[in-house]
Order: C-alpha cells, then sequence, then structure tokens
C-alpha cells in the first residue's frame, strides 16, 4: 500500500468568514488551489446531511488527489467514505475513532499539552494538530505559540500540522519550529480569492519545508478504502442517523 505524505495544507471550509460561498464552493477552491487535504466541520448539520455533503466532498477530493477528513466524527467518515477523522478536545475519544476506522483509516488528533500528546501516541495516530500557534478568533484554545511546536516536536516522531492564526505571511515560522503542515479556515475561507490564497500558502509552506532540508512530508499510516454507500455497520448507522 502507497502510503499518503503528511498534508501540506489541509483547509477547513467555513462560509461563515466568507462572502456567501457554501462549504463545497470553498472546499472546490481550496482543491483548485492545491491544498493537499479538506477537513469537513459542520457541527450543526444532521447525521443524513453531513454524510450526504461529505460524500460529495470526498468525491471531489479524490478526483484530485487530495484526502478528506471529517471533524470529530469517525462514524460519519465511515459512511461518507473519507480518508479519515480528526478529533479535537472533548470530541469523541481517539482510541475509539481508530477502532471505528480501523488500521487504514487516518486519525488527527488535537493536541496541546504533553498528556494530549501521550493520549494521542496511545491511539495510534497519524498525525497530530498543534496549536494555537497564533492568536485566533476562530476558536477560544490557548496560544502555544511557536515555542509549542518546538517543545511538542522534541517529543514526538508523529506528524505535527500547525493550526491557528496560521496565513501565507506566518506559516513558514511554523514550519520552521517543527510542523510538517498546516491547518486553516479564515486565512482561506475568509479571502476574497480562495484558490489563490490556497495557492500562495502552499507556495510558502513548499518553500519553507525545502529550506528546512525536507523537500517531502513524511508519510501517514494508510487511508480508508471508499464505503459503498449503504454498507454501514449498525453502529456507525446509529451515530449518523441522530
Amino acid at each position: 500500500m502507497i502510503r499518503p505524505a503528511c498534508p501540506r495544507v489541509i483547509v477547513i471550509p467555513d462560509p461563515r468568514f466568507g462572502d456567501g460561498a457554501t462549504i463545497e464552493s470553498l472546499a472546490a477552491a481550496a482543491i483548485k488551489g492545491g491544498a493537499a487535504a479538506v477537513q469537513l466541520r459542520a457541527k450543526g448539520l444532521p447525521g443524513a446531511e453531513l454524510v450526504a455533503l461529505g460524500r460529495r466532498l470526498a468525491a471531489a477530493c479524490r478526483a484530485r488527489g487530495a484526502l478528506f477528513f471529517v471533524n470529530d466524527d469517525a462514524a460519519a467518515a465511515l459512511a461518507c467514505g473519507a480518508d479519515g477523522v480528526h478529533i479535537g478536545p472533548g470530541d469523541t475519544a481517539p482510541g475509539r475513532a481508530r477502532r471505528l476506522l480501523g488500521e487504514r483509516g487516518l486519525v488527527g488528533v488535537s493536541v496541546y499539552t504533553d498528556e494530549g500528546l501521550e493520549r494521542a501516541e496511545a491511539a495510534r495516530a497519524d498525525y497530530v494538530a498543534v496549536g494555537a500557534v497564533y492568536p485566533t478568533a476562530t476558536k477560544a484554545i490557548a496560544v502555544v505559540g511557536l515555542d509549542g511546536v518546538r517543545r511538542l516536536r522534541a517529543k514526538t516522531r508523529l506528524p505535527i500540522i500547525a493550526i491557528g492564526g496560521i496565513d501565507a505571511t506566518n506559516a513558514a515560522a511554523a514550519i520552521e519550529a517543527g510542523a510538517d503542515g498546516v491547518a486553516v479556515i479564515s486565512a482561506v475561507s475568509g479571502a476574497r480569492d480562495p484558490e489563490a490564497a490556497t495557492r500562495e500558502l502552499c507556495e510558502r509552506v513548499s518553500d519553507a519545508l525545502a529550506a528546512r532540508g525536507r523537500g517531502s512530508t513524511p508519510p501517514l499510516r494508510g487511508a480508508v478504502e471508499p464505503e459503498v454507500p449503504g454498507a454501514v455497520e449498525p453502529e456507525v448507522r446509529g451515530a449518523v442517523e441522530r
């Protein structure tokens, strides 16, 4: 099996930051701009609508060679054929997500502390998201700064995704501090031209990785095979229908 590389740029589409754009249009622009992955975060959607949207996004990502993650909901990720799930603090336990997706599914975990890192490693996470690296209005989380990235980089061999206040002006500093990629919301979703914003961000990250002496990002474990629509295990079906 070919292992996908840790995504250099993960875009989390959020229409609240844009001008009338939808999640699908933002995702399409991000993929066209070179995003290596798209993460669906739409906690207000009912399960069935979330899965329907996820299936469309999964197909769009697959057509362009990008990875697709669902935020928090491992059952929905499995049901829509996503490559994996991203688990935040207070969300589904990483261990349960791993059990649902199996060894072929990708599990990312948000990490802010040493204890959180230990929890992610125990769940056999494929990567950890560290942040907020910079102040952000998107989520009320403490700023760990570049020093936080460096500190956790020294403690783990897992790929690190920097998140929180990341944009084209500061992404390179996060890479220099030890991150293998970045995740953004408003830097793309709030941009006048989301495609161009994604392209610029990808260029800055690629240049920073090359300058650091790592032209490519480390491999992840693998990816789930697309699910056949409707072929959902009972535990998963119950979760996504709620």
